[in-house]
């Protein structure tokens, strides 16, 4: 039951912006693995731009003397990665935005974010009041 606490105490306080994060990695994951591409070059420049922009929205966003959130940080060099990556693995597949040719991907990735969702509704039903 303790194991279960955190998962669902996690899932209560989730924003509705932090689980559009959620689903935007779901999308990004369900359509990397379904495109995957192993060559080398295509991840090493995917580093690079995450690396450069990284740096870039660390320097933007950071106010001196506070120390920024880890998982705040971990997002700025990761979003750039998920982008340049997404570009690539998708580019020539037929994709229409970021949208697959294939429905049964779009619906697989649809479900799997409306599942975090709806997790994030009944944790919130679950969870004490005084949260």
């Amino acid at each position: 039951m303790r194991a279960m606490r955190a998962p669902l105490a996690y899932l209560s306080r989730l924003t509705p912006g932090r689980q559009v994060l959620w689903c935007y990695l779901i999308w990004y994951l369900v359509m990397a693995t379904r495109h995957f591409d192993p060559a080398p070059g295509l991840w090493l420049t995917a580093l690079g731009i995450s690396a450069i922009m990284g740096v870039a929205l660390y320097l933007s966003f950071s106010v001196p003397g506070q120390r920024p959130d880890r998982w705040h940080v971990m997002r700025l060099f990761l979003i750039p990665f998920c982008v340049a990556s997404f570009s690539a693995l998708v580019k020539g597949q037929g994709f229409i935005l970021v949208f697959s040719p294939s429905l049964a991907e779009d619906l697989l990735a649809s479900a799997l974010c409306a599942a975090v969702v709806a997790a994030c509704a009944v944790a919130r039903r679950l969870a004490p009041a005084s949260h």
